[in-house]
């Protein structure tokens, strides 16, 4: 285990590469968080790897005993997690096309930009739209899991979503030390509903922090907070 881990981190480039991409269309993604898929936004750099993240991206990883990196699964020290000033300096330097307008902005704007550009919002507005199932007069089986609502598998707390259940067992079982199956994972076909996750905070965290189909919208109470935890772990160092 120690030689493949040793031959991923090996295999695996740091992030961003030193030198812009090829061509503008490209630079986009290459200075995009792993985890959001947007520009970096603060962004930070995990030491042993070197691979990049918003700095709000990564806070659930420097939460829990023993952090993995959410790109090539390599455990980290969090003490060691550093902001990726040279990342900063490139962001403030290169100059992309908006996906909206195609007018040229730099790259540590791009986000500001995104979020006012009317062509983007045209374009978000013409998605095609969520079309719910016709109702139906056809029995509903009742063996079919419930892929909506889960209880904590710590206390049984009941009909928490998948946002409610991360923020849950985060803050009531941080310390707790049982192993249990967790209820989101077993609730799917391929699930296991036997297998207890040896770290189930930590399995929170890494694969059901967000649920894909909403966005985060920063409030100033959230950005504070941030900061303040940012800070708190940049201190550490």
């Amino acid at each position: 285990m120690a030689m493949f881990r040793s031959l991923v981190a090996s295999a695996q480039q740091r992030q961003p590469p030193a030198g812009p991409a090829s061509g503008d269309s490209g630079l986009e993604a290459q200075f995009s968080c792993p985890i959001c898929l947007e520009v970096y936004y603060r962004p930070v750099a995990i030491g042993s790897c070197g691979h990049t993240f918003c700095g709000e991206c990564l806070q659930p990883c420097l939460q829990v005993p023993s952090p993995l990196c959410p790109l090539c699964r390599l455990p980290f020290d969090p003490k060691k997690v550093d902001k990726a000033t040279h990342v900063e300096k490139q962001l403030s330097s290169y100059k992309a096309p908006c996906r909206g307008c195609n007018k040229k902005v730099t790259l540590a704007k791009m986000r500001v930009h995104i979020s006012s550009c009317l062509k983007v919002q045209e374009q978000m507005a013409n998605c095609p739209k969520f079309v719910p199932v016709l109702p139906t007069s056809q029995p509903i089986p009742s063996n079919i899991p419930n892929r909506s609502t889960f209880a904590c598998p710590y206390c049984g707390a009941r009909n928490l979503d998948q946002q409610e259940l991360v923020k849950h067992c985060v803050e009531s079982h941080r310390s707790d030390p049982n192993r249990v199956v967790c209820p989101i994972c077993s609730a799917m076909p391929w699930g296991d509903p036997s297998y207890k996750s040896a770290n189930f905070l930590q399995h929170l965290l890494h694969r059901h922090k967000f649920s894909y189909d909403t966005f985060v919208d920063y409030s100033i109470d959230e950005e504070a907070a941030f900061q303040a935890a940012l800070a708190l772990s940049l201190s550490e160092n």
